[in-house]
């Protein structure tokens, strides 16, 4: 397996790892790599495993991004090629679809060159259909009986946002939703949930919180374990999402679990994958006082509250790793055959 291994370092553990580990648990015998953080170690470290643990796999599953990781991925089909060993890629990045148009031949060239393609993206798929003809849609899943849940009845104006702060997911929004909420709702107050990646996101966040005025109203807890994730969650009664680009999405998939009703932008795979008005409210993204109106909705109208806590913790059910896992299986297996 190839991809973001950096648990280890970053404290968060990406669906791809959380995979490798569920397949070693099923008795598969997995290579996975890399965790190096130097990204021209990180390179050597897949092309090594690749090549000189030949003889001990007998297909690969590489993850494919867009920007300098698609090096990543061509580099390392290359050597896959050259041994004569079957690959599945796993498309991810909302980035991607750009990246494709920008790419063309690259990117047809490498999905021609796989024994299979998948993506957890219907939008990935739709938008990448002219370059593979047949991108198998196979969404992200998370564990749900880990995720208490509570159908909200009593909904608070108790709002909570999780995501790595990096300005494309844009966490200053919140911020201004919270605000322009503030004018009908005093008391409503933000978690804020994630670590920095140092692209200046969190110094505009904070900046915009002292100049609305809202330090008393919004917390800053930093990155926490994947395991103290539904803790965090369930103290808060509604979940954000602020991201401008969108190819799932797991966060929005545990707050559903939890029951906290959604607000998200409209992007990405955000639409294919979550019914408007039924599983999460939808509204443009850049748009602070559409998420504040959105989020009046849910605390106004406690019938809708019930629907979106009640479809979302549906929603989740459907894509626990009972469910998806064995799918996983049975494309790896192809392959190998």
């Amino acid at each position: 397996m190839i991809g973001n291994y950096l648990s280890a370092a970053r404290h968060t553990r990406s669906v791809g790892e959380e995979l490798s580990l569920r397949l070693q648990q099923r008795g598969w015998q997995v290579l996975a790599a890399s965790g190096q953080i130097n990204r021209l170690l990180r390179l050597a470290d897949m092309l090594a495993t690749a090549i000189f643990h030949a003889r001990q796999y007998r297909a690969a599953l590489v993850e494919v991004y867009s920007g300098p990781a698609f090096i990543w991925a061509e580099a390392v089909c290359a050597a896959l090629r050259l041994l004569k060993k079957p690959f599945v890629l796993a498309l991810h990045g909302g980035g991607l679809p750009e990246f494709a148009q920008r790419n063309p031949g690259r990117v047809t060239r490498l999905l021609a060159s796989a024994a299979a393609v998948v993506t957890p993206s219907r939008w990935i798929a739709a938008s990448l259909a002219a370059f593979h003809s047949n991108i198998q849609y196979l969404p992200n899943a998370i564990q749900v009986d880990q995720y208490p849940y509570t159908l909200r009845t009593d909904i608070t104006p108790r709002l909570v946002w999780l995501r790595a702060f990096h300005a494309i997911y844009q966490p200053w929004l919140a911020v201004q939703a919270l605000s322009e909420l503030r004018k009908s709702f005093p008391s409503a107050s933000l978690l804020m949930i994630g670590p920095d990646k140092g692209d200046g996101a969190l110094e505009r966040t904070r900046l915009a919180v002292h100049q609305l005025g809202l330090q008393d109203a919004v917390v800053f807890q930093g990155g926490v374990d994947k395991s103290e994730v539904p803790v965090w969650l369930n103290r808060a009664d509604i979940f954000l999402n602020t991201t401008t680009y969108e190819s799932f999405g797991v966060s929005l998939l545990e707050a559903a679990a939890c029951g906290l009703p959604i607000v998200t932008t409209r992007v990405g795979e955000l639409p294919y994958l979550w019914q408007d008005g039924s599983e999460a409210l939808l509204v443009p993204p850049d748009d602070p006082v559409a998420m504040a109106d959105a989020i009046q909705r849910i605390l106004c109208e406690p019938a809708m509250a019930q629907k979106l806590s009640s479809n979302g913790r549906r929603k989740a059910e459907q894509l626990d790793w009972a469910v998806i896992l064995p799918r996983w299986e049975e494309i790896l297996r192809a392959v190998m055959k």
